[in-house]
């Protein structure tokens, strides 16, 4: 981001990656062989920032659209630890990224800039180009603003230097393109319903190198939208971005990817060992993952987002059992909206039943007194909160009096209104199960804004 230090880089990056293992040695910030840039492409990208730096008489930079250190000119005076840090560690701060996406770094298509945030070790402001090829984001060329105003005519050179650098960037995106067109073939095998492929799809991995043996987890990652209809491009954008951040968290051969029309998959393969170890780890990814997540929501638009986590396969030929886990648990969670932001299959309960019905059949399931409590036109809103939390207390009054804030008295009497409309007798067993199914699966039919 702008700024360099004169350092042996085979050095730092030995150190980086040391200390990330130390940190935690299950989940890291890592370079991964498969996204690495080509060794020639490395060195015509240092020549170019070389050559910029020495014609703008200032210090220049270049890095991946993850804010991960590329190419740097050198730089006889400090530099800030946010600079020393990407150069040392490969990475930025979790924070710090946040802080140069929110000022429009990944929408920007001309030089922008990202003000100084001292809390994060960025003491200068940085002032920055994209470098894009087409619509794609390779990085950014980075100045320092310590080093003084930026012309018009270095505006036009930075934009002259960007192109070049797409160019490149764009030829080394290629250079890995044929391994991960195969390995997206082979994870489709992998998940796909017919048993032989998905043996020989394992087999194929791991004898390729794509990937080490071992049990996997899906995770699957997604944004509430209309029901069979895919997203568009800048949401699925946005989840690439999230399941690459979560790739790279990961050390090499321990992840696949595969993006769909609807959702992005990433399937997390761990060694053998403790199940809560596996577990935790998961967690921590899923969570990290939405977190990601979050930080595109603004630029993307969409109001919910939700990672479903299937259970954990001793195989991977197994994987695609974890995979129909993970989406229906991530869609569950998002439909209801009332399940958190990652969502585990084992937590989905009766929902993990109710979602096996398809949808187009959700509403014919629905008890016909349920059915006119819900009509919106009846507007009996108050009605449907006050069963809902009832029977989700197992029919203890005074718990739900407590959780709705109104008296004993109060609850009665709507508990009387709801069996006056839908002929249900609450002190009956099967009615009170008939009207919870019918409430839990009119939720999955609605949605979370339904009342």
């Amino acid at each position: 981001m702008g700024g360099a230090v004169n350092t042996d880089m085979s050095t730092v990056r030995t150190k980086g990656r040391k200390s990330n293992r130390v940190a935690n040695p299950t989940i890291v910030d890592n370079d991964r062989n498969d996204s690495a840039t080509p060794t020639y492409v490395a060195s015509e990208l240092q020549r170019l920032v070389d050559s910029l730096a020495q014609r703008l008489g200032r210090s220049v930079a270049i890095d991946d659209a993850h804010i991960r250190i590329l190419a740097y000119s050198a730089h006889v005076d400090e530099v800030d630890t946010a600079r020393t840090s990407s150069i040392l560690c490969r990475t930025v701060p979790t924070d710090l990224y946040n802080h140069v996406v929110d000022h429009g770094a990944s929408r920007a298509h001309d030089v922008f800039t990202v003000p100084a945030r001292h809390e994060y070790g960025m003491s200068v402001d940085r002032i920055g180009m994209p470098i894009r090829h087409g619509r794609n984001l390779h990085g950014y060329l980075w100045l320092l603003g310590s080093d003084g105003p930026v012309s018009d005519r270095n505006v036009a050179v930075l934009r002259e230097a960007s192109c070049q650098a797409a160019l490149l960037l764009h030829r080394g995106s290629n250079f890995g393109e044929g391994i991960r067109a195969r390995e997206r073939e082979l994870v489709r095998d992998l998940v796909a319903s017919e048993e032989a492929l998905r043996f020989e799809a394992a087999d194929a991995l791991i004898e390729e190198e794509l990937v080490t043996a071992g049990t996997v987890t899906a995770l699957v990652v997604t944004v509430d939208h209309e029901y069979g209809t895919p997203l568009g491009d800048e949401t699925r954008q946005a989840l690439r971005t999230t399941i690459e951040y979560a790739r790279r968290r990961l050390p090499p051969g321990r992840t696949l990817t595969l993006d769909r029309p609807d959702h992005s998959l990433l399937l997390a393969v761990f060694p053998p060992g403790r199940q809560s170890s596996i577990d935790h780890s998961v967690c921590e990814l899923a969570s990290a993952m939405y977190d990601r997540l979050a930080v595109e929501a603004p630029a993307v638009g969409f109001a919910r987002a939700c990672v479903g986590i299937g259970t954990t396969q001793e195989r991977l030929s197994d994987a695609g059992h974890s995979y129909t886990e993970a989406r229906q648990a991530a869609t569950t969670g998002n439909i209801t909206g009332s399940l958190g932001n990652t969502v585990a299959y084992s937590q989905l309960g009766v929902y993990a039943l109710l979602a096996k019905i398809p949808r187009a059949e959700l509403a014919e399931c629905l008890h016909p007194g349920v059915q006119l409590l819900l009509d919106p036109a009846a507007k009996h809103d108050e009605l449907v909160v006050t069963i809902r939390a009832y029977l989700d207390n197992a029919a203890d009054v005074q718990r739900t009096a407590q959780q709705l804030h109104i008296h004993r008295a109060t609850l009665y009497y709507r508990l009387k209104r709801v069996e006056e409309i839908t002929g249900l007798d609450l002190s009956d067993g099967n009615d009170r199960l008939s009207a919870h199914l019918s409430l839990k699966l009119a939720l999955l039919f609605s949605g979370p804004d339904h009342p």
